[in-house]
Formats: C-alpha cells, structure tokens, sequence
C-alpha cells in the first residue's frame, strides 16, 4: 500500500507505462528506421539520392502533396461554411447536424470507401440511372480516377475539418458581431473584420489534420483510383512487400515524415504574434501611405459619411424581414453538405437487403440474403470474432494505461508537460503508413511479428494516444480541489483517485473507450504489415474482397459497421446523461 501511495504521487512513474510501450514499439524502432536510411555505421545518403534519381518517385511525390493540398483545400471551402451555419443555428437543430457531422466521422472508412465504389462504379447506382433513363449508352469512367479518389478523401476528412472549426467557433463571443453591426459595419464587413480572424484557430486545426492525415492516404487511392493516382504511402507499402530492402522503404518512409514534420512546424507555430501586425498592414492598402492619395480619400470619406450615417440609420430601424435569400441558401447548403455525408451510407444500407444475386438500387424486393451470408460463412464470421477479441484488448489495455498517463500529465510541469504530451501523440500525427513501417521493425525484433500480441501493442500505440487526449480534456475542467479536500480528511492518493477522482471523470475515460476501439477495429495499414497472413480481421477481410471481388456480403458488413457508431454515440449519450444526473444530486443534495 505504501508503494501504490508512492506511486500516486509521482506523477512520471504514471507516465512510464505509455512511455515503455511507445518506446519498445515504436521509439527506438523508428530511430533504427532512420539510422537503416542513413545506411548506419557508415553513413550515407546514398538511399535518398537513389529515391530522388528516378523520376517516377518524384512523380509520386509531387502528386501525394498536390492531391493532399487540393482534398485539404476543397474540405476547407466546404467544411468552413458548414461549421459557420451549424453554430449559428438553433440549439435543437443545431444538436442533429452535428450528429450528422459526428457518426461519419465514427464510421469505418472502408465501408464509405465501398459505398463510394457502389456509387460510381460501372455497375453502380449513377450508371444504372443514366442508362435506365436512356441518358448514356455506356457506363461513364466515374471511378479509378483523380476524379474519384478525390470524392472519397474528401468524404472521409470532411468530418476532421467541420469539428475543429466547430469547436472554435462555438467559443467566438456573438456579442462581438453585434458591436460591429451596431457601429454601422454591414454582415459582411462584420464577419470578414471580427469573426474570421477569431476562427482562424480552428482553420490551422482543421487543415494541419486533414493535411496530414490526406499524406498517409493508402487505402483510398488504392481503392477508387487507378495507377497513375497513386499515393507515396502505397508506394511504401508495395516496398515493405515485394522488397528485401529495407533501406530504401526507410528513406521514403523519412522523406513522407519529413513533410509532415515540416507542416507540423510551419502551421503548428503560434502566429498569434504575427498575426495582429499582418493584419494592420493588411488593412492599409500601399496607395494608401501616399499623401495626394490619402487626402483625396480622407475628403471622398468626409463627403459620403453624412449619406452613409443615414443609410445606416434607415437600415437600423427598419422592420425586420429583408431578404431571406441568404437564410435559405445556408439552408440547402447545409442541406447538401448532410447529403454528401450520409448519403452514400444510406445507399449501403439499402441495397444490402436486395434479393437478387447482385447489388441493385433500388431493390427489386427486400431479403436478408446477405446477412445470413455474412453470419454463416467461418471466413466473415471469424475475421469479424478476430477484430472483436484484439479491440477489447486493445481497449482494456489503452484505457488503463492512457487515463494513468493523463492524470500524470496533468501534474507535470508546463514544459514537460507539452514535451512528453507531444511524444506520446507522435503514433496518431504521423503518417499511418510511417508508424507502419517503424511497428513492423520494432515487433520483428521482438519476435512478434504475425501474432495477436504483436497486432494488440501495435494498435495500442495509437490507442493510447487518443485515450490521452480525451481523458486529458476531461481533467483540464476537473476541479482538484476537490482531491485536496479528501487528502486532507486522509484519504491516499488511491482512494482519493477511486473516490472523487475516477466518478468525475468517467464519461472521459468511457469516451476514450469508445474511440480506442473503434480505432483498433478499423485499422487496416498497420494489421497489413504487421500481422502477415496469420492475423485476418474483418478490415483486412474487406480489404482483400475490395480488391478482388465485389462479393454483395460486403454490403451487409459496411451496413453493421455503419450502426456500430450508432450505437456507441447512444453509449456516450446515457453515460453523459447519468453522469450530469449525478452530479445534480451531489450539488442539490438529499432530498428532505
């Protein structure tokens, strides 16, 4: 007991249980990665130079940053509207769409990434509407092309962008656009002067992530693209595959990292400093600081500010109900944006109860044909049993160890604080495919490589990450006055943590859960490389009847997995609810 009590109030040793694994699994790994690439003892860079000699890699390069730009880029234009029009509807509505927003973004990515081919391929439902109506004679090349791959990055990073900037705009004080308005500057002006430049933060959130997350894209250019739409990561994976040489797959995992590595310190800096003095100079246009120039706008200014004071006062007290243009065409662009989200999921969902032999929209009659596939052959049903067994371990294993790690941080210095919080996040900021190589390193090693205990510390790396970050949330609001109040009634540093500590966090810790395993059981990159072909979980079965045959039991199992997040949001939904009830009966008290 002394030991634990010890232990309770040293905040590193809390730490060191994440620390070890990522360590084990993935520090040291990635450092020898490195050093492999470097061709270590002697030191050369003769593997980048090689990678750079041929103009097919650059090629690859070039096109993984170009298409990361442009998915990032049009998920910015839509995303940020759509988070702008979320906020600002009412509070019941505005609940709904971000639910809408929140269970894409939980479901599998292989299951949008198979809706997605059942939309636009040959046989697929916009095919088979132009050539019923008689509009086309042939099917259109919708799919294996920029075209698509760009629909499915954007499909699935959409949700990582509307969020951020949700967050951030949610704590934009509305007041501030009331001032504007009241000192006579039009919604434009007001938005443009005031509330764009309080969103920025979540504009850099927003677009570091899907910028980041679009470079370690495999399975979507694989999938909807064609050969000329590869990516660097599928380029690396082919390597780790058919290649014995692991220097080279190591300068190309580097030169992936190296862009990430450069994007995270160029949008990742704090430019809140730069910022206010771009935006003074910005305002004062270079004709501006000539004289002539600037006295004929101040007598311009001086001659319409008596016309512009009465126009303002006459829009000022005007009865209400101007146009209403602009209300209803932030209606149906929400509207749209909800539709391209749940849309190709609703379509799944649809076709899996089709009767016939293949996929068809809509269903000529309604069968669960599918589903008792899906349940009675051993190759569906143990695939699925694999991923279940791996993500309770990997749930159980990441929640204890990335909530102990949470409260350590919580008590560590600032300095260090932010250090060891940025080396536990690294496995979830970089590139999937990166950690890919340097797991699959760090387990052949440790001999367990194309085992269940090698596929569970691989997840788990990720896992905790993300538990971290959640928990870590849920602790920054805790009121640790509250601990020091039982310590002081002397209660141990463990009971106060299972007495005060634990209740008030749970929905946190449930919430990591949740997440954690919905990571491990999606997880398609990292169980390829490390699990060989011993280790078949239900993505990688998927994957494999993605590439080879579009057998209609995938239907039925995107459809499973697109309620899975249903289901857990419902979780997190009594979970919160139960919480906040509890809580109201400590503050309220024992009835009398």
């Amino acid at each position: 007991m002394t030991t634990i009590n010890k232990l309770g109030r040293s905040p590193i040793a809390l730490i060191m249980p994440a620390l070890a694994i990522l360590l084990v699994v993935f520090g040291i790994p990635i450092v020898s990665l490195f050093l492999t690439s470097l061709n270590a003892p002697d030191f050369s860079a003769a593997n980048y130079k090689a990678f750079f000699d041929q103009s097919a890699n650059i090629r690859i390069l070039l096109q993984t940053i170009e298409m990361s730009i442009v998915a990032t880029a049009i998920c910015l234009i839509i995303g940020y509207p759509t988070a702008y029009l979320i906020v600002a509807a009412p509070k019941y509505l505005r609940v709904a769409l971000i639910v809408l927003v929140v269970i894409p973004y939980l479901t599998s990515g292989l299951a949008r990434i198979y809706a997605w081919i059942v939309i636009l391929g040959d046989r697929g439902l916009v095919n088979s509407l132009l050539l019923d109506f008689g509009v086309i004679s042939s099917p259109l090349p919708l799919i294996y092309n920029r075209t698509a791959v760009y629909i499915g990055m954007v499909h699935i990073m959409l949700p990582t962008m509307i969020l951020p900037l949700i967050s951030v705009m949610f704590g934009i004080d509305k007041s501030l656009m009331a001032a504007a308005r009241s000192m006579g500057a039009k919604p434009f002006a007001a938005f443009w002067r005031v509330f764009f430049p309080l969103s920025l933060p979540g504009v850099r959130s927003g677009t570091l992530l899907v910028f980041v997350f679009c470079l370690g894209f495999y399975i979507t250019p694989a999938a909807l693209g064609g050969l000329r739409d590869a990516m660097l990561s599928n380029f690396i994976e082919t390597q780790v595959s058919s290649s014995l040489n692991m220097a080279r797959t190591a300068a190309s995992a580097f030169i992936l990292l190296a862009i990430t590595i450069v994007v995270l310190s160029a949008i990742g800096l704090d430019l809140s400093s730069t910022q206010g003095s771009g935006s003074k100079t910005a305002r004062t246009p270079w004709l501006g600081k000539l004289s002539s120039f600037g006295r004929l706008k101040r007598w311009a200014n001086e001659l319409v500010t008596p016309y512009r004071a009465k126009g303002w006062t006459d829009h000022l007290y005007q009865a209400g109900g101007h146009s209403r243009w602009p209300k209803l065409v932030g209606s149906v662009f929400v509207v749209l944006v909800m539709f391209f989200l749940q849309f190709p999921g609703l379509i799944v969902i649809m076709m899996s109860f089709s009767a016939g032999a293949f996929l068809e929209f809509p269903p000529s009659a309604f069968s669960l044909q599918w589903y008792r596939s899906f349940f009675g052959d051993p190759s569906w049903s143990g695939a699925a049993w694999t991923s279940v067994q791996l993500g309770v371990v990997v749930t159980i294993l990441s929640t204890i160890i990335g909530t102990l790690a949470a409260y350590g941080l919580t008590r560590t210095r600032p300095r260090l604080r932010s250090s060891l919080t940025m080396l536990i996040l690294t496995p979830i900021t970089f590139p999937v495919i990166v950690v890919g190589v340097a797991t699959y390193l760090g387990l052949l090693q440790l001999g367990l490589l194309s085992s269940k205990t090698g596929v569970v510390l691989a997840h788990s790396i990720g896992a905790i990450g993300t538990v971290v970050v959640i928990v870590s949330a849920t602790l920054a609001n805790f009121d640790r006055r509250l601990e020091q109040a039982a310590m002081s009634m002397r209660a141990g540093p463990l009971k106060t943590f299972m007495r005060v500590t634990l209740p008030l966090i749970r929905p946190g810790i449930i919430g990591g859960a949740v997440f954690a395993f919905l990571q491990s059981f999606d997880e398609v990159v990292i169980t390829k490389l490390v699990g060989g072909l011993s280790i078949r979980t239900l993505p990688l079965k998927m994957w494999e009847n993605i590439r080879n045959q579009i057998d209609p039991t995938i239907a039925a199992v995107s459809t499973l997995l697109m309620l899975l997040p249903v289901l857990w949001l419902v979780v997190l939904y009594f979970t919160w609810w139960r919480s906040r009830l509890r809580n109201q009966r400590v503050i309220l008290g024992p009835p009398i």
